[in-house]
């Protein structure tokens, strides 16, 4: 199964700031600087209530994925990833999900 956190090598997942260095990787294929291990294919932003959401849909050597990122008004930043192919899987849970809310 694909794996998006093996070319991470060392990064936390959520872009910094423009003006901040991106941090060197040991491995993988993530380099820093102008080159990217993934490239993006498609990005939604959801504005809520309290929160900031992206999602962004991803293609790396290893296969598509998406990364899901979240910052809070306090600047606070989670991020999680998973395989293209689990998407059904995460919008079935979410439909169950909603059926309860």
């Amino acid at each position: 199964m694909f794996d998006p956190m093996s070319d991470l090598a060392g990064d936390s997942g959520v872009q910094e700031d423009e003006g901040t260095p991106a941090p060197a990787a040991s491995s993988g294929g993530y380099r820093g600087g102008d080159r990217k291990f993934a490239d993006e294919l498609h990005s939604v932003t959801i504005h809520a209530a309290q929160r900031t959401f992206y999602i962004d849909l991803k293609k790396s050597a290893n296969g598509k994925f998406f990364k899901i990122s979240e910052k809070s008004r306090g600047g606070q930043k989670t991020t999680i990833m998973f395989d293209a192919e689990d998407l059904d899987r995460f919008i079935e849970a979410f439909q169950e999900m909603k059926s309860h809310v």
